[in-house]
């Protein structure tokens, strides 16, 4: 029964953002040829562009489908499913044009397409959040509630309950708790819900009272009772969950993976470890890669002739820096500093008021336009316009000794910007603090989140006090 209602309201998300992307057509089809439209240009009739719109239609829920767009999770955050409703409209437009390209079907407004674009992301993002506001509203007032059934009495049964007493809009309400060591709880727990069986009771319980999910909250010590609790659970055909009791030392998103029929948790699970979102950021770093070297040319041929101007060496200063996987390459900078052996550069930290810094360099470092040349490490796939900011050899190898999971930060690529950057993290500032935002970002990578970044960085500024 539960899961052909899941199966009922996937299909009716799909059907709804399949109807709303042909309505999102229409807005732009009206805006581009028809409001703003002057009569110069010749353009497609209506029925051709009709016919991309379904076939774009269909590639979005096909692509929702594979990014698990419509999994209905009552405890996914907003915020997260607006991530994966970009990532979807951003991969089905690439595809789209891709499919355009190899048709040859060259005359397709481009201004159409970016409205097209731009509406589609919009208009599912807003009635997205109007459904799941709705929805969280009406299970705060007791409607569509799911029951759970909480097997295990002890402190991680205790810490479930409470998160879900802060989190009422889940809609989801615990019945009891089952235990065979405890008939009732401690005075300070007294308001807790009531212990109403042993684990042996659980059929019973099952067939007697309406129970949607049963989760098991048991100590490893009980391990050899999980079998017979999933067994009854799938007999009864109520959906089981599992709290491991050493759920303090895993990730906030532990990821499972299959080695033959073993099934593995990965300790650090890294959204970039998945294909298609590894292809996507990448799509993304060299379109923006691109524009940021085109937009940015005569700037960076301006600062190129001011140090030529005012100080003798090179114009690009290359140092080696630790990458992807440990792996060590060149990053790019315009030279700040005056010219000095690599041993020194490679081991010293630069520090405020730093004697070796040029008058242009000081500048050029204050207001990180010593930083755009990375921009062709970008292009060439050694680093990423948004991640952990990379470290020389000799401050990776000091640094790992002394800070815990420091080497994390190198499951993904260093970027040019940051989180922990733009939350003030820059410079000379606590490496703990900045590993711990790094850890953040590579455990909550979204499309979303590197946006947010690179707007934080331009609205934020890119002069920084800490920028020596």
């Amino acid at each position: 029964m539960i899961r052909g209602r899941e199966r009922f309201l996937t299909k009716v998300y799909a059907s709804m953002d399949f109807a709303i992307v042909q309505f999102a057509f229409i807005l732009s089809w009206v805006i581009k040829f028809h409001l703003f439209h002057d009569g110069t240009d010749a353009h497609l009739p209506l029925k051709n562009y009709w016919f991309w719109s379904l076939i774009y239609g269909a590639i979005a829920v096909l692509v929702g489908y594979l990014i698990e767009l419509y999994k209905s999770k009552r405890k996914q955050k907003f915020l997260n499913e607006l991530a994966k409703v970009l990532q979807v409209h951003t991969l089905s437009m690439f595809l789209l044009l891709s499919v355009l390209f190899t048709s040859k079907t060259v005359d397709i407004s481009r201004i159409f397409l970016l409205l097209y674009f731009i509406w589609n992301v919009t208009l599912v993002s807003t009635y997205r959040y109007i459904v799941k506001q709705s929805l969280r509203q009406l299970r705060k007032k007791g409607y569509n509630k799911q029951f759970v059934l909480i097997v295990g009495a002890g402190s991680i049964g205790r810490k479930y309950f409470e998160n879900l007493q802060m989190h009422p809009e889940y809609g989801l309400e615990v019945v009891g708790f089952l235990d065979d060591f405890r008939t009732k709880h401690e005075p300070r727990f007294a308001h807790y819900k009531p212990i109403i069986g042993k684990v042996s009771d659980l059929e019973h319980i099952l067939i007697h009272q309406l129970i949607d999910e049963v989760v098991v909250a048991l100590p490893l010590q009980a391990y050899p009772k999980y079998r017979e609790i999933i067994s009854v659970c799938e007999k009864m055909g109520v959906r089981a969950s599992i709290i491991p009791d050493f759920y303090d030392i895993l990730p906030a998103s532990p990821h499972f993976e299959l080695f033959g029929d073993l099934p593995i948790i990965n300790v650090r699970d890294v959204p970039l470890d998945e294909l298609r979102n590894r292809v996507l950021k990448r799509l993304f770093d060299i379109l923006f890669s691109l524009l940021a070297i085109i937009l940015t040319a005569p700037l960076m041929i301006a600062i190129a002739i001011g140090i030529k101007l005012t100080s003798p060496g090179p114009i690009i200063f290359k140092q080696e820096r630790v990458g992807l996987n440990r792996r060590t390459f060149y990053m790019y900078k315009f030279r700040s500093m005056n010219h000095m052996p690599q041993s020194v550069s490679d081991t010293q930290w630069t520090v405020e008021n730093d004697p070796r810094r040029t008058k242009f360099g000081a500048f050029l470092r204050k207001t990180s336009l010593d930083e755009l040349p990375q921009f062709f490490n970008v292009l060439k796939g050694d680093m990423s316009v948004v991640g952990p900011r990379p470290e020389r050899p000799y401050f990776v190898d000091k640094f790992k000794e002394e800070i815990p999971k420091y080497m994390i930060k190198h499951h993904v690529r260093p970027g040019i910007t940051g989180w922990a950057q733009v939350c003030g993290w820059r410079g000379d500032t606590s490496i703990r603090a900045r590993i711990e935002h790094d850890l953040f970002y590579i455990e909550n990578w979204s499309l979303w989140l590197d946006i947010k970044i690179i707007l934080r960085t331009i609205t934020n500024g890119l002069v920084n006090k800490n920028a020596y």
